[in-house]
């Protein structure tokens, strides 16, 4: 299927939309002021190593210890995982050698491992491995072996180190292949002579940005065109494309309208629709998408939609437009983690399976790993998504200050009684003279009016007056009580 790349630019952050068909299907945000980390090199000291967690905090530069477990080290010599303890292999104010294999997310420190990769635009190098391996994305035996073939003959071996063949290395000239494989391991000569003079907790070296990112990791032979809306970033973009992947290079144009890139393509509506937490259906029926930091759970739903023959048929149907749907949104949302789908519920094993067919159909263009375990007892689909950096909404948004994340507040009319116990036990504590309530309008408009009695019989059994003001700037739950 033909996609294209719209890149905006501005000097605060960097937007990208992989678009199909004049579909939104995927969207990258990168600020400025807050790169990601994945793939950055770091020369780690070893803060505190927990042999019970076999896992180990390591200070790499950021604001948090980042987290290494003992799954994540290998074996400098063989590549191999190192079977030790963690408190055999590591000591605290060690200094080593890591990677970022997960952004900072939540409360959660940075991922690390010690098995460092470097990826260039045909192939991945891997300096402490020696084997080459073959993108699983390349499915045919004989084309993996000829890969494999063809960089023995280049000797990628020679001089340590192992690589990985990309998928889009499938049509390279073996000069390409060896022009690769030179820029890695030069690439890697200069990493490592960085480490023998930085301090520790230095970064050694930065992945490239967003949308170098694109040109190396998503652009493909579907791809028709890469977007660019900035003039400054359209020759960098265009200077990179020609050292390094020059075949992509006539595929970046300047956008030179009038019109704002995003507006045109209907990118800055789909991202609005990506924040919601309601997804609507062409049917008729809906997607109720819930993020929470354990998992995201998505419950479907028929809504307005009835059908034309039965009611088994109207399920399958909207399970079926659900499953093409809910793969664009996780693509759209960067959901990951632990993800639970509940269908409507199917009668049929038929149906089951082919809504299962589907949703796996449409996972399949998704770039990021996946595992789907299929329906279980309860009906349910679990599934994993591998998440490396914050979803879309960790980005863009944060909790409602007012709710703090939960979604909803309390009434006014329990914030009323809570607010009359309140005054009780401030009345009993101390000997106030006059007790003045500030709270928000809607508080205070229904203790003058429902909840006036209430307020009078309180007033009359502690023996004190009791003033209300009416703050406009609180919000519902939020009240004082003021001794006079």
């Amino acid at each position: 299927m033909n996609e294209s790349f719209l890149v905006n630019f501005t000097p605060q952050e960097t937007r990208v939309a992989l678009m199909q068909l004049g579909v939104v299907q995927e969207l990258h945000i990168e600020r400025t002021g807050s790169r990601g980390i994945v793939g950055n090199i770091y020369l780690g000291k070893v803060a505190r190593v927990l042999p019970g967690m076999q896992s180990a905090f390591v200070n790499v530069g950021l604001e948090r210890t980042a987290f290494l477990h003992v799954a994540d080290i290998r074996d400098a010599q063989n590549g191999e995982h190192d079977t030790r303890p963690i408190e055999r292999i590591l000591s605290e104010g060690q200094q080593l050698l890591v990677q970022a294999l997960k952004d900072p997310i939540g409360t959660k420190g940075a991922r690390l491992s010690t098995q460092v990769s470097i990826a260039g635009r045909l192939l991945v190098f891997l300096p402490y491995d020696r084997h080459i391996g073959i993108s699983q994305r390349i499915g045919d035996d004989a084309a993996r072996e000829r890969l494999r073939q063809r960089l023995i003959a280049l000797k990628a071996l020679d001089g340590g180190g192992g690589f990985i063949v990309r998928t889009v290395a499938e049509e390279a000239s073996d000069e390409a292949l060896a022009a690769d494989i030179a820029y890695l391991r030069r690439l890697w000569g200069e990493i490592r002579h960085r480490a023998q003079t930085a301090p520790p907790a230095s970064l050694l070296h930065e992945d490239l940005t967003l949308g170098q990112r694109v040109l190396r990791d998503l652009v493909t032979p579907e791809t028709t065109g890469i977007l660019v809306d900035s003039r400054e970033n359209f020759q960098k973009l265009s200077a990179f494309a020609q050292e390094y992947m020059p075949q992509v290079a006539p595929l970046i144009e300047h956008y030179v309208g009038e019109r704002p890139l995003f507006d045109l393509h209907g990118v800055e509506d789909e991202i609005e629709k990506a924040l919601a937490r309601r997804v609507e259906l062409k049917s008729g029926g809906y997607l109720i998408i819930d993020q929470t930091e354990a998992m995201t759970t998505i419950d479907v739903n028929t809504g307005g939609y009835v059908g034309v023959r039965n009611f088994d048929d109207t399920v399958f149907k909207t399970n079926l437009e659900a499953a093409q749907t809910i793969a664009r949104q996780l693509r759209l949302r960067n959901l990951g983690g632990i993800i639970i789908v509940d269908f409507i519920d199917m009668d049929s094993a038929e149906h089951r399976a082919a809504v299962l067919d589907e949703l796996n159909r449409a996972l399949a263009r998704d770039h990021t790993r996946l595992s789907v375990n299929g329906f279980t007892a309860l009906g349910l689909v679990e599934m994993t998504r591998k998440r490396t950096r914050e979803s879309l909404a960790h980005v863009l948004c944060e909790p409602c200050p007012t709710c703090d994340g939960r979604g909803e507040v309390k009434t006014a009319q329990t914030m009323c009684y809570q607010i009359l116990r309140e005054l009780l036990r401030e009345a009993r504590q101390f000997n106030a003279r006059e007790l003045r309530l500030l709270a928000s309008p809607l508080v205070v408009d229904l203790f003058l009016e429902e909840e006036s009695q209430s307020l009078a019989m309180l007033s009359d059994f502690i023996g004190k007056p009791i003033s209300l003001h009416a703050e406009s700037s609180y919000t519902q739950e939020q009240f004082d009580i003021v001794l006079l």
